[in-house]
């Protein structure tokens, strides 16, 4: 029970209900917006495969402007940086429809489609970085960190399983460009309630001797050990989003392939969240590094389980058994960068952590859809979904490499060892 209980603590923390709720509305769009900027533009253009340019524009100029807004976050604070883009990405999504309605050249949609992309909030970095501030030694609730990040990834499932049934709903009602206005406001309405919200605003400067510089946290030792773990897993979670249709188009009657793909992965998700849940009632781990080794071995060794599945009942039962490993694995992810990274780095840490996720997790999908067109493509893809984690889980495992290093020096306020 006592474990339990921590989750209300968590939820009384000051500041903590605004982040657990209006963080969540604020990045609904997340899974809302690629789906929808898809339909929106392949409705105009007639052609799926300009809009998926578009799409992987948008993801791409996210990516890659998302560590100068942490930078950015961390040297003037998150609520001015979330406020200027909490605004700027929404008129970037009008603008981006009254660019499809006009039927504008192609380059221009492009254009419109990176601008939307690069101007999102990093929402989910400044709220990482907020309960790794809140749960810090000084605070006297670091007993709290694993149970508010684990409520904080947990809840971060929700965006991927309510976004695509937000977008259905509305072409139900309306139209695919309603859902991207609806997108648009979400992430207006929750990143401005994020902004003004206390854990915001309770953010303090750091001195300029401890500002990044140069590359930033990717000069901190450990931390690109660490990002290349984040690779691995967003190549797997990339692999996944391709082989379980895969597996499904080719299980599934007629049409259902598409209904069977959504509940297999609806299925994952649900393990997942169960398996964050329960993680986040359990105490720290002395060595974060071995107990992320072991819980990336797992994600690894459930993906190798999904390739040998016989039928979609099979796959569906270890996906939901598997699932459980993986919300904890992210979990101890995001305290190892609160452990590694400088207070004076997080927000920019947090956002390459993303950077790392999003860009690899394309890779994953795109190595995944040349897979599945081969004889035994599914089970093939997940097997080298596995292989990418098993490397990450090597990476995390070596006992003198550079992440069990990092580890012993982190009981050292990171600030005060800096870069040598």
């Amino acid at each position: 029970m006592r474990g339990l209980r921590n989750y209300a603590d968590v939820w009384a923390i000051p500041g903590g209900p605004t982040l657990l709720i209006p963080g969540v509305v604020g990045r609904l769009s997340i899974g809302m917006t690629p789906l929808a900027l898809l339909l929106v533009i392949s409705d105009v253009t007639g052609s799926y495969s300009l809009a998926a340019i578009a799409g992987g524009i948008y993801a791409v100029a996210g990516a890659a402007v998302s560590p100068v807004a942490g930078r950015l976050a961390d040297r003037f604070g998150p609520t001015p940086v979330l406020l200027v883009t909490g605004i700027a990405h929404p008129i970037a999504l009008i603008a981006l429809l009254f660019t499809t309605r006009a039927e504008a050249p192609i380059p221009l949609l492009y254009l419109v489609s990176g601008l939307a992309g690069a101007s999102y909030p990093p929402l989910s970095a400044a709220i990482r970085g907020a309960w790794t501030n809140l749960t810090d030694r000084a605070s006297g609730r670091q007993a709290l960190r694993n149970t508010a990040l684990a409520a904080e990834t947990t809840i971060f499932e929700v965006v991927f399983v309510i976004g695509p049934l937000l977008v259905a709903a509305a072409i139900v009602v309306a139209d695919a460009a309603a859902a991207l206005i609806a997108a648009a406001v979400l992430t207006l309405a929750g990143t401005v309630v994020v902004a003004s919200g206390q854990a915001m605003r309770g953010w303090r400067p750091h001195t300029a001797g401890q500002r990044a510089r140069g590359l930033g946290p990717l000069r901190v030792p450990g931390f690109p050990a660490l990002l290349l773990c984040v690779a691995g897993l967003g190549i797997a979670f990339g692999t996944a989003g391709v082989a379980v249709p895969a597996y499904a188009s080719r299980h599934g009657a007629g049409d259902d392939g598409g209904s069977l793909a959504g509940i297999l992965l609806a299925v994952w998700a649900v393990g997942s969240a169960s398996g964050g849940i329960f993680f986040g009632t359990r105490r720290p781990a002395v060595d974060a590094t071995r107990q992320f080794a072991w819980l990336l071995g797992a994600v690894a060794a459930s993906f190798v389980v999904y390739a040998v599945m016989p039928h979609p009942l099979a796959l569906g039962t270890a996906l939901l058994l598997g699932g459980a490993v993986i919300a904890p694995a992210l979990t101890v992810e995001n305290a190892m960068v609160g452990r590694l990274a400088p207070v004076s780095m997080l927000n920019e840490a947090y956002t390459w952590v993303a950077t790392m996720a999003i860009g690899f997790s394309a890779v994953g999908g795109a190595v995944a859809g040349v897979i599945v067109d081969r004889a035994g493509g599914p089970a093939v893809a997940f097997l080298f979904a596995g292989a990418a984690v098993g490397v990450a889980a090597l990476v995390a495992a070596w006992p003198a490499g550079p992440l069990s290093r990092a580890e012993a020096r982190s009981a050292v306020d990171p600030d005060r060892v800096l870069l040598a």
